[in-house]
């Protein structure tokens, strides 16, 4: 069986909630509408209230949209597939998920690196932040966190898709890359080569923020005043960054390490992690620590509230 023979993939993710389908399917409507709900109030917070129109905050609303983006990949299909008593996926609609899915993760963590450099610079050097953080520079890092990605993802996919597969089974609820490419024909040394290189891009990456970190905490030491622009604005970052850092590790010990052995529920938090967590976090973290996204927000909903009555 070649590729243009699979045109359909079996999902075996959720064999194991086909007997409480209604339940699972009633938390998971509740909980994409929260990720939807928080990441829009925030989006909204950041584009209506000019005051937030600085690169932090421009930073934030992105990775609220790249939330977004990325939930969009997986619980509108996970939603149907709870009502379906088969779970099956196009080869199109698999390769578009898993694209979606995976251009998420790394805007996301590219986002994240801008963000730890827009503090590095507001911290470390404040003096030249205005002059380093110009408009035209957050618009080149915004450009670069989307593009490139994306870009990655797509050679990611040009090399998956002209692989000659042998099968049409998927260990999870979802698609992702690893799990077509294991079910290819013929050697995947390329693809294994490509995913080696994408590794080690974002682990310089992951150093990268930790030096940066480093520094920040080094200044923040000497200085009162720098120690409480820390704890309000790099430690809502920083916690974001180590959960999608877990979660994200989670995945790829499960994907490329992980027994069929290990109970179903398991396998699904571990390989679900990173879609759950880091969108329904984000906002809450940054709505709730940020001093100026909370009074705008608490201004929109009174703004609301006074429109309505």
């Amino acid at each position: 069986m070649n590729s243009s023979d699979v045109t359909v993939f079996t999902l075996h993710g959720l064999n194991d909630t086909r007997t409480n389908k209604s339940i699972f399917f009633t938390f998971t409507v509740l909980f994409y509408l929260f990720i939807i709900f928080f990441n829009l109030i925030l989006i909204a917070a950041v584009l209506l209230e000019k005051s937030l129109h600085e690169p932090m905050y421009i930073f934030i609303c992105n990775l609220c949209v790249n939330a977004l983006y990325g939930s969009a990949g997986l619980y509108p299909k996970l939603l149907n597939d709870f009502l379906s008593d088969t779970h099956v996926i196009s080869y199109t609609a698999c390769i578009t998920q898993l694209f979606v899915i995976y251009s998420f993760v790394f805007c996301e963590f590219t986002i994240l690196t801008m963000m730890a450099f827009d503090r590095y610079i507001a911290i470390c050097r404040p003096l030249e932040y205005h002059a380093v953080m110009t408009p035209l520079t957050v618009v080149k890092f915004l450009m670069f966190s989307w593009l490139f990605p994306l870009f990655e993802m797509m050679i990611a996919v040009l090399l998956t898709l002209r692989l000659p597969l042998c099968g049409s089974h998927i260990d999870k609820f979802y698609c992702e890359n690893w799990s077509v490419v294991k079910l290819s024909c013929v050697d995947t040394t390329l693809n294994n080569l490509y995913g080696y290189i994408l590794i080690l891009k974002y682990t310089v990456q992951s150093l990268f923020v930790i030096f940066s970190y480093i520094l920040i905490i080094r200044t923040c030491l000497m200085s009162n005043e720098s120690r409480k622009k820390f704890m309000q604005t790099c430690l809502p970052h920083l916690i974001t960054l180590i959960s999608f850092l877990v979660t994200m590790l989670f995945d790829v010990m499960y994907t490329r390490y992980g027994s069929r052995n290990t109970p179903q529920i398991l396998r699904n938090i571990m390989a679900v992690e990173f879609l759950v967590i880091p969108p329904l976090l984000n906002p809450l973290i940054y709505g709730l620590n940020l001093t100026q996204i909370r009074r705008t927000v608490f201004k929109l909903c009174n703004r609301k509230i006074k429109a309505l009555n």
